[in-house]
């Protein structure tokens, strides 16, 4: 049987690609504006191709700094590189898009991804011909890649808040509009500590099928684990704020929460491991934050600070802006937000006294320690924050290709 082929659409770093390509799927095309997460979605698939002809040595050596990005491209197919278009999708770059996609030659059997909750904000209530208002370009533009590849089905995630915007009106119109495109539309809200990942994050899958062959939302089995994050950071040397290492050893063995869940895929060393600078305020602020969290579960108030630690006079909006990853426990939600500042993501380990470093919120999204982030720091927090956990997203590639490989069966 072919291979089943997807278009991954506002691709972030490809998070949800990762879990599809795992499960045995072909990207034929990553969408996505953002230049570095470009990159990265670039450097991965280079690591894909590479990982197929058996020489993985050669993204070593480039994670590792040891070789420029120039050399690891070369030994990569131009094909393979230039599936991934850095472009904005409007109206006017979406003909030319269809066009790139269509070189291939490849049948388009999935469609997956999900445009930047904030466009929902933007739907007024009942719009007729939503296709006509300019708001809603990147909510039409999902539909209009429908329209043109006519997938078997589609995957589109999105934040919880879509499904009480306005009241309900953005999700029944989003429902109606891709039933006229010819899909049956079901959703659930999924968690993704319920398939290994060490965070509390939730999001609204919308799951669309070919109305000749519905079948429904999946079902999922949930994991019952009783991993939690420590186990998750068990293995990664301790940093000073600050500090941080592109590559580095191991401090310990493999834990059975990294071997079960694979995110210690192979490599005898990991990259990114970089942690953030902090004042001596913050710091100060941080280590009262991690003395009430692991002492008795409390988080700290900012109304409760003494004064001389204070900012600014606000004591009403954002209380809990500064927050300590439950190292005894999962996570709360890893958001874009942290490549701003570290204030809700501080590490529980009051020795360390700062806020997560690069890989190890990468882990708390499930990435594996073979993924590599293009960009600065900043940037890779950016796209961390941003992208689908591939342990979720891999659960859902597999009940697809089930379904899917059933339909064709």
């Amino acid at each position: 049987m072919k291979n089943l082929n997807f278009i991954d659409l506002f691709a972030g770093a490809s998070g949800m690609s990762e879990g599809f390509i795992k499960a045995g799927f072909n990207p034929v095309s990553h969408i996505e504006m953002n230049p570095e997460a470009c990159l990265t979605i670039k450097t991965r698939a280079a690591y894909h191709y590479l990982k197929s002809i058996n020489n993985l040595e050669l993204y070593y050596k480039y994670i590792k700094g040891e070789v420029p990005q120039s050399e690891l491209y070369l030994q990569i197919p131009e094909e393979i590189l230039n599936s991934v278009i850095n472009i904005e999708i409007n109206d006017e770059t979406i003909s030319g898009i269809f066009k790139t996609i269509k070189k291939s030659g490849k049948e388009i059997d999935l469609i997956i991804g999900g445009p930047p909750c904030q466009a929902y904000s933007l739907l007024r209530r009942h719009q007729e011909d939503i296709e006509k208002d300019p708001r809603n370009k990147l909510y039409i533009q999902y539909g209009r890649f429908l329209k043109e590849f006519q997938p078997k089905a589609f995957i589109f995630e999105n934040v919880p808040g879509l499904l009480t915007a306005q009241k309900g009106e953005h999700f029944k119109n989003l429902k109606a509009y891709f039933r006229r495109l010819g899909y049956e539309v079901h959703h659930e809200t999924l968690t993704a500590s319920d398939f290994g990942v060490m965070q509390a994050r939730k999001r609204i899958i919308i799951v669309g099928w070919k109305k000749e062959n519905d079948f429904g939302f999946p079902e999922f089995e949930k994991i019952i684990q009783d991993f939690k994050v420590n186990d998750a950071f068990e293995d990664l040397p301790k940093l000073k704020p600050g500090e941080g290492f592109k590559s580095t050893n191991y401090t310990t063995s493999k834990n059975e929460y990294l071997q079960k869940f694979e995110l210690r895929n192979g490599v005898d060393f990991v990259t990114q491991h970089i942690s953030r600078p902090h004042n001596d305020r913050d710091l100060a602020i941080y280590k009262t934050a991690i003395e009430k969290w692991n002492k008795g579960k409390e988080r700290l108030r900012y109304p409760d600070l003494p004064e001389e630690l204070k900012t600014h006079k606000n004591e009403t909006s954002f209380t809990d802006r500064y927050k300590v990853v439950d190292g005894l426990g999962v996570s709360h939600t890893v958001v874009a937000h942290i490549a701003k500042d570290g204030h809700y993501y501080i590490h529980p380990d009051a020795k360390q006294c700062r806020s997560i470093s690069v890989r190890e919120a990468a882990r708390l999204q499930s990435f594996p320690d073979d993924f590599f982030f293009e960009g600065s720091r900043s940037a890779a927090f950016k796209q961390i924050g941003n992208a689908v956990p591939p342990l979720m997203a891999n659960a859902i590639a597999k009940k697809m290709k089930e379904l899917l490989c059933q339909k064709k069966n």
